[in-house]
């Protein structure tokens, strides 16, 4: 593969055109939203938290670890063609 390099932005080809009615261009979407829910922020809770130890902090922050965990999970994909 070999590497150009471009003056400016303007000099550089755009991306290619994909056809109106391509069943890939609904996968391809899907897939983006898939992937934007994945990268939404992760939840938490507005507030100041107080603690009485350095121990009790950490296992509040293990516990919101562990909750959000399950939000951070890759889901397989099924397979259409099949």
């Amino acid at each position: 593969m070999t590497v150009r390099k471009y003056r400016s932005i303007q000099d550089m080809p755009g991306p290619a055109r994909r056809p109106a009615l391509d069943p890939e261009n609904l996968r391809m979407a899907f897939g983006l939203s898939a992937l934007a829910a994945g990268l939404s922020p992760l939840l938490y809770e507005p507030g100041v938290r107080k603690f009485r130890s350095w121990e009790a902090a950490i296992e509040s922050r293990a516990q919101r670890v562990r909750k959000n965990r399950g939000r951070l999970a890759v889901r397989p994909q099924s397979d259409p063609s099949s």
